[in-house]
């Protein structure tokens, strides 16, 4: 009998979490869209020294750097936007590390409140982390629900500054 073992780094692991967040969509989209530069470093709070390199406007094709704490270890990393529309979506890859950040939106039906979700995805493992695979997709899992609260927790937040 032949066993047939698996060694394709390119398997991935994601996570994903939805919040609703009683604020019109275009508000929300605002703050994690249109200005994301100055806005993502407050939601995503391992991250210790962000830069934009394209200037401060997001579009398609600009890249940004972040150095983050990811469980004590500094971890830096190229990210391009890859998809913007206005409203709807913000989606970033990982140019230096293998990930890719998702921030999608919906509107309710009398457009008073928006439904955030956001998807983390590592896109390639390593195969010596192959035996911690359900610690890494606990991990994120549990990331991607402390994001979109900690989103929303900031919007709610700009009505008392």
């Amino acid at each position: 009998m032949k066993i047939n073992f698996s060694f394709d780094s390119s398997n991935h692991v994601d996570g994903e979490a939805s919040i609703q967040i009683n604020k019109p969509i275009f508000e929300v989209f605002s703050f994690i869209g249109e200005h994301f530069y100055d806005n993502y470093p407050k939601w995503a709070v391992e991250v210790i020294d962000f830069e934009p390199l394209d200037g401060r406007e997001v579009f398609v094709g600009s890249k940004a750097k972040q150095i983050r704490n990811e469980n004590g270890a500094t971890v830096e990393s190229v990210f391009q936007i890859t998809d913007y529309q206005p409203a709807v979506k913000l989606i970033f890859k990982g140019l230096t590390a293998p990930y890719i950040h998702s921030y999608m939106l919906e509107s309710t039906n009398d457009n008073s409140n928006t439904l955030l979700t956001f998807k983390f995805e590592l896109t390639e493992i390593d195969m010596f982390m192959r035996p911690f695979l359900k610690l890494i997709r606990s991990a994120i899992e549990d990331g991607a629900e402390i994001t979109v609260e900690n989103i929303k927790n900031l919007v709610a937040d700009r009505d008392s500054e």
